[in-house]
């Protein structure tokens, strides 16, 4: 089975520093993603990701309402999520808010589904974190039947259940693409197979060869399970400027403001140059001139067999200036270039 290969942007919106280096209002940083995504449809990315996050570094809490946003001033480019945290979510009301998207956009919603590294979304909205796993797993089979069965009949013990319901308004003929966000746990990669959904790989540190086991279970798994084959897809961060040197100087001082408040609360060491670095030039940092990530991303793709490569360009603070030229840059070169470089061997 033939899968074409698919270049996306991923961002959380990130809450971004002005030319004083002062936090923007999440309300301003919400309108320069809706920019920077219109920017990405017309320099030819596929898709983006708008992730979901209930926390004051991140604006976006409802990406389907951002997504709508985008629709409208867009042509082609795919629309997701980055991930939504299904446990917290309703299945029904997602998939009701999907829907809508997919009707108004000419098709092309999508979604990724994952239990989140973040776990604000479960106090909020009254879920007990005791229950964080079959609450996921639940709330999963269930969307499952939704996007593929016009009458549901469900039962479980995390909400309400349905008797031969059908919730409106329905998907067009071609459905809805969706996937599950996997952190790197051979059980997440099982359940993907089990639910017979295509799988993104969060690598967002180390070689990303070493997530090479995990693909190769995927593939396994579909194999043993007698699917057709399904997209494989990676989510990494980086970012792209005219030189090595500038992208670096660009994102170290924005990544580590992201990495050391997220090290506060789960306990990581403070980020030093050296180690940006070493990830940079040997780990899952896609960061430099529009060559060497072009470079490095095609070595990803080929290493691990992808069909959908997803960049998430949004960096702790980094201004939105900076992230509207590596979108730009992205587009236009990068993306071409991988191409290149795979049609070459």
């Amino acid at each position: 089975m033939h899968m074409t290969l698919e270049f996306g942007l991923d961002t959380f919106g990130d809450v971004t520093w002005d030319a004083e280096r002062r936090l923007l209002p999440q309300r301003e940083v919400l309108r320069n993603v809706v920019e920077e995504a219109v920017l990405a449809d017309e320099v030819g990315v596929d898709a983006i990701g708008l992730g979901e996050h209930h926390r004051d570094d991140f604006a976006i809490s409802s990406p389907e309402i951002l997504l709508a946003s985008i629709g409208a001033r867009t042509r082609r480019i795919r629309l997701g999520t980055a991930v939504t945290v299904l446990g917290s979510d309703d299945p029904v009301r997602l998939f009701q808010r999907l829907s809508t998207l997919d009707a108004l956009t000419g098709g092309r919603a999508e979604v990724t589904l994952g239990r989140g590294s973040f776990t604000e979304s479960f106090p909020l909205f009254g879920f007990d974190l005791g229950d964080y796993h079959a609450l996921f797993e639940e709330k999963l089979d269930l969307f499952a039947r939704l996007i593929r069965e016009e009458e549901v009949t469900w039962s479980g013990t995390t909400r309400a259940p349905l008797e031969r319901q059908r919730v409106w308004p329905p998907l067009g003929e071609a459905g809805l693409r969706a996937w599950i966000g996997v952190g790197g746990s051979p059980e997440s990669v099982v359940r993907a197979v089990r639910f017979r959904l295509p799988m993104i790989l969060a690598i967002i540190g180390g070689p990303a060869r070493r997530f090479l086991p995990y693909a190769d279970l995927y593939r396994r798994a579909t194999d043993q399970a007698g699917l057709e084959p399904m997209p494989l897809g990676v989510h990494s961060p980086g970012h792209i400027a005219p030189t090595d040197e500038l992208a670096r100087e660009e994102a170290f001082p924005a990544y580590k403001v992201l990495h050391d408040r997220l090290g506060a609360e789960r306990g990581w060491p403070s980020l030093g140059r050296d180690d940006f670095l070493r990830e940079v030039e040997h780990g899952s940092m896609y960061v430099g001139s529009p060559e060497t990530v072009a470079r490095k991303i095609a070595d990803t793709v080929g290493a691990l067999g992808l069909s959908r490569f997803q960049l998430k360009y949004s960096m702790g603070p980094l201004a939105h200036g900076a992230l509207l030229r590596s979108v730009e840059l992205y587009g236009r070169e990068v993306i071409p270039r991988v191409r290149e470089l795979l049609a070459a061997g």
